[in-house]
Order: C-alpha cells, then structure tokens, then sequence
C-alpha cells in the first residue's frame, strides 16, 4: 500500500525558535552532550503530515531527521547540519487492527505506553526496553532488547508490519506498508526494520505487531503472555572489601555463569541481570535482578548471587521485591534509570561478548576502575546478561544480526559540567581500546565477539585513529547484514535523504543499478 500527497500544505505550521514548543521539542534529549538548532521543528500527528512534513523540507532542500522518545545516544538528531526535526510524539495511538490481524502502534508512543495498552487490554506483552520513556519510533528499529529478551527474544523478532514515509527519486514522498509475509513485494523493507537502525530508510509512522506462526483474530492470543508478576533484587559489594584477586573471582564467575546460562533451555533464561561495576571513588559494585520465575524467583536471585561470590555466600545488604508485572514496566529498576536535575551528558560505548572477559582484559578493567589518576565519578562498566531465545533466531533472518551473545556489555560515563567532558572521554575511549587491543580496540565479531548493538551507537567506531582493526564500523554492527541493507537503502531511499554519522550507505554500483 503506497500514498502520496500532491498537496503538501498541513495544518500543522512550522514551530521556530521563538515558539516554546520549538525549545520542547529540541530540548528532548537523553544525551546533553547535543544541542540541536534546527530552523524550524514540526509535530506530525498523522501518517499525512508526516508526507507533508518530508516533502516541504526535501523540496526546501533541508536536512530532516525525525524524533519520537528523544533517547539517540549520538548526535544523530541534535546534528548540527540539521535543519528541520520532525517530531512523531503526537502519533501515540495502540490498539487491534482487524485488518492485519495485529496489534497497531504508532511511532510516538513510548514503551511505557505500549506496555500499559498491551497489558489492560489483552494480558499481552512485547519484549520491549529497559527504559518506559524510550519512543517506539527508533527503539523497535534497533532491533529492541530488554529485561525479558533471554525469555522472549527482540521486539523486532515480533514485528509483523511497518508503515514508512520514504522518498523516491524525484523527491515525492510516499508511505509504504511492508510485512513479514514473503511474499508482499515490500518485503526487505520490513526485514531492514527488524534491526537496521534508525535514521536510514525513511520516518516509521506505525509498527504492526504479531508472533511468528500465529494466526487468529483474537489480540490476547497474537502475542506473548505477560508475566504473572515480577521479582526484582539489588545487592552490593562495597569495594573496601574487594582487592584485585578478589575482583578477577567476581567477574570469572560472572562470565562462567553468562556462558553456563545463555541457552533457552537454561533454567535461568527467566533472569536477566545487570552488574555495575562503578569506579572505586562511588564505594560499591551492584548487582540488579529481574526475574519472571514466580514463587522460585527468591531462591533463583539467591543462587545467582553465591555463584557470583564464589563462595556461596550472598551480600547482607540484599534486597528482593516482588510486584505486578505493570507495576514493574511502568516503573523499572528506578535508581537505575535516575538522573539529576537537567540532565547528564555520557557516552557509551557497547560490546557484545560471545565469551567471558579473559583474565588480561579483567585486570584492564580493575585498573581503570581503581586507578585515581582520573577523577570520572561517573565511569561504570555495565554488564547485562543475554542470550536465551534471542540466540534462536538465525542471524539474516532480521537484521538484528547480534545472535551469538552471552553478554551486553558497555564502557560508559557521565558528567553534568561540561568542562568535565575531555577527561571523561579521554577515560572511557582509552578503557574501552585497552579491553580490545588485541583486535585494534573494537569488539571485531569473531570467536570472543559479535560487534556492537545499533542501539546504542557510537561514533568512534567510524574513526580510524580509535578503530585500528581494518573492520569498518558498518560490520561491527550489521555483520553479514550490511550488503542487503544497503540494497533496501538504494531502492528506498535514493536520494540518501534520511542519513547520520552511522546511517546506511548505499553502495555507488547499488545506486547505479537502482537508477538505471
């Protein structure tokens, strides 16, 4: 199904700088470390004003780029060759479309949203983000994991249909319905959202939403069960208490565990867990739990803890609570996701491990961690258990080709002072390149690697001064998957309109030949 306007005029008017809707808008972003400037920004309600939207700034020749949630981690959006935000937020809309036979969300709807729907309306659930506030818009894109991925997989892995507003040759913008059936003429549009990142294609007006194999016209059987409630645990290590032997033990038995523990048919793919290893200055190394294993999830958090110890012993401090699963989807983890007042600027740089940390790169990472000759309160190595049902599906099957992985594992750091922000970043480029010296300071996909997560994007894999490997940035995050991806960016978006710092590139002879 395709649709285009031949008037491009909307009632929707575009908001300038000295509207405060235009500081609202640009000013919704997760990352400080960007400050977009647009000439103007427009809020699209429809799939309509979005067509109007694209074609009023190509036919301008200005840059677009489209928000929903805010929650780019690079400067993708808030770029400052951008001249024009398209801001999908209004498109907010959940609900059963008995004509795809699938559960309908619009691009600005947020996670949060969509669990809620999903839950009141038919019991149902999707294994969406860590985080309520992500915007569905860019999140499914990704691929899209969170704390119930080793139980259920990708959102993307249910993803049943997309709705897009591309641009063809002549600069009309069209939208464009492509689905999972292979046999809709639109289909490698479809695959390309099942992982091919944000920013690339064209703006994602509507996901459609259904498990692979199933059919029916009743929405509380189209999609997972939501669980019938959630455990959550928090305990902590101070650091006073670990020297470097007893560091190299902790993270040991917490990669053997990864590797023990990334099948489906692991009794604990119904846990996911994150360790935080902050820098020795914050006092203590935490260890957070999720878990859907009902009346065993007390016992399940307790032997996870004395594997990590080693000793069998678990940390006094430990807390359990148990909830209902929208309690939990509304409201994740809170400490996790806090920040203070205005936000932080951070940067994170993500790692997929097929293997555990050698004990060469666990010494890398306590030396950073503990060394005082920076001063970055906000440097942490974040390690969140993966696998289960994410590694049953076939790497080319989606584009989400990350389907290897034991553990997601991110350098990261924050600060709020932006002369902070040299150090910082000094830091956490120079922890992540001596993690991966041995393959030119990348995780190059290979044996101990499967690349990075689109997701959570990071530049410095385009620079070739920090990325010594030979392996352009495109093969960390795509794999095998990039030749195809760039094939559906050379069809669907010729003019490359929808482009960032890590955007598709549509090969010179793919071009050609599509022109042609």
């Amino acid at each position: 199904m395709r649709r285009s306007r031949t008037d491009t005029s909307s009632s929707v008017a575009n908001i300038g700088p000295d509207d405060p809707r235009y500081l609202a808008v640009i000013e919704k972003r997760f990352n400080k470390r960007f400050r977009a400037s647009p000439d103007y920004v427009r809020l699209a309600g429809s799939t309509d004003e979005v067509i109007a939207a694209v074609e009023e700034a190509v036919n301008a020749g200005r840059r677009l780029v489209v928000t929903s949630g805010g929650h780019c981690l690079e400067g993708f959006v808030s770029d400052p060759d951008v001249r024009v935000i398209i801001d999908v937020s209004p498109m907010n809309g959940i609900y059963y479309d008995a004509n795809r036979h699938a559960v309908a969300v619009e691009a600005g709807a947020t996670v949060g949203d969509a669990f809620r729907v999903l839950f009141e309306k038919w019991k149902v659930t999707i294994p969406l983000g860590e985080y309520p506030e992500i915007g569905m818009g860019g999140h499914v894109l990704g691929g899209a994991f969170g704390f119930l991925c080793r139980q259920l997989g990708l959102a993307a892995d249910y993803l049943y249909g997309v709705e897009v507003v591309t641009v063809d040759e002549r600069g009309k913008a069209i939208s464009v319905v492509a689905t999972r059936d292979p046999s809709d003429p639109n289909h490698e549009l479809w695959w390309a959202h099942t992982g091919g990142g944000g920013g690339n294609f064209g703006v994602v007006t509507r996901y459609w939403f259904r498990s692979p194999g199933v059919s029916g016209d009743d929405p509380a059987a189209l999609l997972p069960r939501a669980p019938r409630s959630i455990t959550t645990f928090t305990a902590e290590w101070s650091w006073n208490d670990i020297d470097e032997r007893a560091f190299l033990r902790l993270l040991q038995n917490h990669g053997d565990w990864c590797e023990r523990n990334a099948g489906v048919d692991s009794p604990n793919a119904s846990l996911w867990t994150l360790l935080e290893i902050h820098r020795k200055a914050f006092g203590k190394i935490i260890v957070r739990g999720v878990s859907t294993a009902g009346a065993a999830a007390d016992q399940q958090a307790r032997d996870h803890l004395a594997a990590l110890s080693g000793t069998g012993a678990v940390p006094p401090n430990l807390e359990i609570r148990r909830m209902s699963w929208l309690e939990f989807a509304l409201n994740p983890l809170p400490e996790l996701f806090a920040a203070p007042p205005g936000g932080v600027s951070v940067k994170v740089k993500d790692a997929m491990l097929k293997k555990r940390l050698d004990d060469r790169q666990i010494g890398i990472t306590y030396d950073y961690l503990t060394r005082t000759d920076h001063d970055v309160m906000g440097g942490v190595l974040g390690m969140a258990t993966y696998g289960g049902r994410v590694n049953m599906v076939a790497p080319g099957a989606t584009a989400s080709a990350q389907r290897s992985s034991i553990v997601d594992m991110a350098c990261n750091t924050g600060w709020m002072d932006p002369q902070d922000a040299e150090e910082n970043l000094r830091w956490v480029r120079a922890f992540y390149r001596d993690l991966f010296a041995e393959t030119g300071g990348v995780p190059v996909p290979g044996e101990a690697y499967d690349g990075a997560f689109i997701n959570h994007p990071d530049t410095d894999l385009a620079d070739p001064i920090l990325n010594t490997s030979g392996v352009p940035w495109y093969a960390m995050y795509y794999n095998e998957n990039y030749p195809r991806l760039q094939r559906v960016k050379a069809r669907w978006d010729p003019r490359n309109i929808f482009r960032h710092a890590l955007s598709i590139r549509p090969a010179e002879s793919v071009t050609s030949r599509a022109r042609d």
